[in-house]
């Protein structure tokens, strides 16, 4: 077959290390990844400013510390991910946009694309470099690195970057009000891997007039096409058809429901010209939105200063016992919902102040926040406030039948906001997946070192064997897990005969449990299920030995793991 590669954009540069992996049983070794660290003397990866060992980083210098979290994601994917051939990663930290509200953390991607190698699945189909070097078995580009990574050195406690907020170097998930750059690098590289389109999301032109294997599982479910069976129009306007854009490969589809949960919702109860269910933001602070949720009247919030309605002051009217709307404004999300709830408020409904077709998401952190807190558009906003006068009422819930982040059928919806959010738009899950994901486009706290729907993704596009069927199995059966013993993670695989409950949990040599990994309704299919080496609270465990225990329908099966450090 003919072998074509192109140069698809250079985004950084970085050190030689060698990652690595344990090996993986099958055709495919664990994947060696090698960080190319390009940074100037005392900068980046070679800034000998002294630093204090935290989260179970050694490195005493920050240099140090920033490699050592590269090289812990690169471990996390290479365990994941087969492959013979290295993958080098470019790295680098640069003064990337940052303001005292947002900022660019990282950017990432393939520096070459390459269609029909040798054992392309696919025809006239552009594939990230180092995937197509795993399915063809050889370095199709020798002398040159695969993906190039920048990551942002403003957070470095300036004022001026978020409030002065740092990069937090841990491996444990304790960042506080800082950043953790663990979940920023996995998901960068991610994005190298493979979790990208190279289809331009403004004008649905296609890349070297070839569509690329994440394009063949973008569906619309309004035109029932994939984006590389659509005119460049056609792809144009799927880009902004937001909650409409899903990703349909049958592996994601398929353990959808272990990862997502049910989908927040605002049901108006009356008056009844309004009464209905509105999509909604959530908030990362306060409580994820449940089942049956909090029913109030709800009031418009009164500051009585400046904007009256925004809550940026202590809010003066009456809303004990009610939800109290509140309009979007210059303070934060978080310290509007503490003054609705010391002033009574059982919930908060955040009105946008901008016309869009997405509620905002609402960042921020307080562990003080203990009411439900959800956003609307400014169009459903203002259909509520109209009603005011009428008895508006309202729950704040969700609804258990539909997956937060995932359509009717369980197929996880795309990013796709009106308007096209360049560099975000379409190469991510969209930002209504509830528990958060690891492949959203703005990072949420309490991510770490899962990459949950992301390795199923890979699946679908050719990193991992398909393992979303099985013809012939007759009993439920634990198939074990790969690497074992392991490191940072594990993928323990069950095979179900039909559909069933089962529960698949983490006990020490105690028998107390370690982790529930999942307990739902499932099958019939292989399964694999990644632990991350984490407890309940999220805790890295310490190395020995464990057991994965699989339960289902009366049976009850196990296997020895054994945790080396990692």
């Amino acid at each position: 077959m003919r072998r074509t590669t192109a140069i698809l954009r250079a985004i950084c540069l970085a050190l030689g290390v060698v990652l690595a992996a344990v090996s993986n049983p099958g055709s495919a070794a664990a994947a060696t990844i090698v960080i190319v660290n390009t940074d100037g003397p005392n900068e980046g990866f070679n800034s000998n400013t002294a630093a204090a060992p935290v989260g179970g980083n050694p490195g005493t210098t920050l240099g140090q510390q920033r490699l050592n979290v590269f090289v812990q994601a690169a471990s996390i994917w290479g365990s994941i991910l087969p492959s013979d051939v290295t993958i080098r990663i470019q790295s680098a930290f640069d003064d990337l946009a940052c303001s005292a509200t947002s900022a660019v953390l990282g950017s990432a991607g393939a520096i070459n694309v390459a269609r029909d190698f040798p054992d392309a699945p696919f025809p006239g189909t552009w594939y990230h470099i180092a995937l197509a070097n795993k399915i063809a078995g050889s370095d199709l580009i020798p002398a040159g690195n695969d993906i190039n990574a920048r990551f942002n050195s403003a957070l470095n406690g300036n004022p001026a970057c978020l409030g002065g907020r740092n990069w937090y170097y841990g491996f444990d998930g304790n960042e506080g009000t800082d950043i953790e750059l663990l979940p920023v690098v996995l998901h960068e590289m991610a994005h190298g891997l493979g979790f990208s389109t190279f289809i331009n999301s403004s004008t649905g032109q296609l890349f070297n007039m070839f569509p690329d294997i994440y394009s063949r599982f973008m569906l619309d479910t309004t035109l029932g096409l994939h984006w590389n069976e659509m005119t460049q129009a056609q792809r144009q306007a799927s880009a902004i058809n937001t909650l409409a854009l899903v990703w349909d490969g049958p592996a994601v589809t398929t353990v959808s429901s272990l990862f997502l949960g049910g989908r927040p919702r605002i049901v108006v109860n009356a008056p009844a010209p309004i009464a209905g269910n509105y999509v909604v933001g959530t908030a990362d602070f306060g409580p994820l939105l449940s089942d049956p949720g909090v029913t109030g009247d709800v009031v418009l919030a009164a500051d009585n200063t400046g904007v009256s309605s925004d809550a940026c002051e202590a809010i003066q009217n009456d809303v004990s016992g009610k939800i109290a709307l509140i309009d979007r404004g210059t303070c934060s999300f978080a310290s509007k919902a503490v003054r609705a709830q010391a002033a009574g408020a059982i919930g908060v409904i955040l009105v946008d102040n901008v016309a869009g077709s997405t509620p905002p998401p609402m960042g921020g952190t307080d562990p003080s926040v203990t009411i439900p807190v959800a956003s609307l558009t400014l169009a459903n906003g203002n259909t509520l406030k109209a009603e005011l006068g009428n008895g508006l009422n309202a729950t704040l819930g969700a609804d258990p039948s539909l997956l937060a982040g995932a359509d009717a059928e369980r197929r996880v919806f795309l990013y796709a906001p009106n308007p096209v959010q360049s560099g975000s738009s379409i190469s991510h899950f969209d930002v209504s997946a509830l528990p958060d994901v690891l492949m959203e486009p703005a990072l949420s706290a309490g991510l770490s070192t899962n990459v949950d729907l992301t390795r199923y993704l890979f699946e679908d596009i050719g990193w991992l064997p398909q393992t979303t069927d099985v013809a012939d199995a007759t009993v439920v059966r634990l198939r074990g897990a790969t690497p074992n013993p392991f490191g940072l993670t594990t993928t323990v695989q069950f095979e179900l005969p039909h559909a069933e409950h089962v529960d698949l949990a983490i006990y020490d040599v105690a028998g107390r449990l370690v982790r529930r990994v999942v307990s739902t309704m499932m099958g019939p299919g292989l399964f694999s299920m990644v632990w991350d080496g984490t407890d309940e609270r999220g805790r890295p465990t310490a190395p020995g030995v464990y057991f994965s225990v699989l339960k289902s329908a009366g049976e009850t099966q196990s296997q020895r793991l054994v945790r080396l450090r990692g």
